[in-house]
């Protein structure tokens, strides 16, 4: 069996394994975590030829140092419009390189975008929890968050020389401002005039931003009604709003439950773009309705399929 074997050498905050996730498991208090931004993540897959769950790591704004100290295995980098540096050249994301022995991979932010992915042709060795590798945020579970001087092991790993080279990014893939959304479940608790501010009012991601939820800046849209509904389920990309008028959009491991109102809930589509972006970067939200909603789905689910299957074959 052919092994690389990885050092990490330096690792930034939120730095984690992640695979598809793990759904299905809410109504036990487990949300689904998986990456951030799920296409790139399936696209660094799909250019190797692994299957769109394949385990791989998510790379956070605080970067990302790998050691070869054996083997050689090849990668791929998507995502964001990071920086990857070797002893003897500098890419981009949206490359497939060979690391071999002896050699340093050091990935960094670059001008744009806020996760990265890397992905391995090979198998990456992880604890599973619950059938899944994806590392759970709050308890650590899973894959888990990597560490300073931890080893990590690929298992049939290969070297893929013809798979080298850049990978076309999308202009989906690159940040979003403009987020569809469809209102509700709970809009009955804000007046006209909020839930028009809500639509057309510019709004700045802030520093309070993580896996679990990105709270925004902007204009106040409090509920009018008193903060005493049932808890009850939660769902990524669910636009939450506390007493005080703050929007919170929830995102990979996010809680379950919640008694906040929802104010709108954001197209998987447009939140995968909308991680990429950066704490003062603008936000506004476009309310559509659930059939736009659906169709719009529909289309983009056979665009993807399509770009995926060309990575494939490439």
């Amino acid at each position: 069996m052919t092994e690389a074997i990885l050092r990490v050498a330096f690792s930034g905050p939120h730095v984690t394994i992640q695979d598809a996730g793990r759904p299905g498991l809410m109504r036990y208090g487990v949300s689904a975590s998986g990456p951030m931004d799920r296409q790139s993540f399936k696209l660094a897959n799909a250019v190797l030829g692994n299957p769109p769950g394949h385990p791989g790591i998510e790379i956070s704004l605080g970067g990302l140092s790998l050691r070869c100290k054996s083997g050689a295995v090849t990668l791929a980098l998507a995502g964001g419009g990071f920086i990857a540096e070797t002893p003897d050249r500098k890419l981009g994301a949206w490359n497939v390189l060979t690391l071999r022995a002896g050699e340093t991979l050091t990935i960094r932010p670059g001008p744009w975008g806020s996760w990265s992915y890397l992905a391995f042709a090979g198998n990456l060795q992880a604890e599973s929890w619950l059938g899944s590798r994806a590392t759970h945020g709050s308890s650590g579970f899973g894959g888990g968050k990597l560490a300073m001087g931890q080893t990590l092991t690929i298992t049939n790993a290969q070297a893929l020389p013809n798979r080298e080279g850049p990978i076309p990014c999308p202009i989906w893939a690159r940040p979003r401002h403009l987020l569809r959304c469809t209102l509700g479940p709970q809009d009955r608790f804000f007046n006209t005039e909020t839930l028009n501010t809500f639509t057309s009012a510019r709004f700045e991601m802030s520093d309070a931003f993580d896996r679990m939820g990105l709270r925004l800046r902007g204009p106040s849209i409090a509920p009018t009604a008193a903060l005493s509904i049932p808890s009850e389920p939660i769902l990524r990309g669910s636009v939450q709003v506390s007493g005080d008028g703050t929007a919170t959009v929830l995102l990979s491991d996010h809680q379950t439950t919640g008694g906040y109102p929802k104010i709108a809930t954001v197209l998987a589509d447009d939140l995968d773009a909308f991680v990429q972006c950066r704490p003062r970067d603008a936000a506004m939200f476009q309310a559509i309705t659930p059939a736009q909603a659906i169709a719009i789905t529909r289309q983009n689910a056979i665009r993807f399929a399509a770009f995926e299957d060309r990575l494939r074959r490439a």
